[in-house]
Formats: structure tokens, C-alpha cells, sequence
């Protein structure tokens, strides 16, 4: 399954959401394609959308929920990657 959040993360003038997947990356990443998102959209376990492709996404099948549920479905599915030490 697909799950998006909320777009409120803003950079680059934008406000973007996280598409993930709690199947697999290869589901992730053909989704993302149909989305027409490019690969540099994808971060460890998720892409970055932007706020006008949410609606887009959600027709297409992906669920909407909260980000704290997208993380919790990550976990569960033992797809979650979280960030370096380092780079934190």
C-alpha cells in the first residue's frame, strides 16, 4: 500500500509531502514514475512531493494519512531508513 501525508515541509518555494510504501521500494519507485517524480525525489525510504501532485497521487490510490502514521506503516513493513549519525 501507498501512503502520502500532508504537504508542510517547505523548501525551494514549495511545500512537499512523503510518498512511501509499505510493500516494498519497487512499488515505491514505480509509483513515483507514474507520478512522473524524478529518482533525485527519492530520500532512504521516501520521495519527496511536491504539494500540487498530493491530490494526483491520492487518485491514483495512495492513502492520505498523518505523517505520524506514514512512520509507524515505514516501521511496521521494516522499510524505514533512518538518516546517519553524521548527517543529523
Amino acid at each position: 500500500m501507498l501512503y502520502v501525508d500532508q504537504a508542510r515541509w517547505p523548501a525551494r518555494g514549495r511545500l512537499w509531502a512523503h510518498l512511501v510504501s509499505d510493500v516494498s521500494f519497487a512499488e515505491l519507485h514505480a509509483f513515483a514514475e507514474l507520478l512522473g517524480l524524478p529518482p533525485r525525489g527519492f530520500h532512504r525510504d521516501h520521495y519527496d512531493v511536491p504539494s500540487e501532485l498530493v491530490p494526483v497521487a491520492v487518485w491514483l490510490g495512495a492513502s492520505a494519512v498523518p505523517s505520524r502514521v506514514l512512520v509507524r506503516r515505514l516501521r511496521a513493513a521494516g522499510l524505514r531508513r533512518p538518516r546517519p549519525l553524521a548527517s543529523r
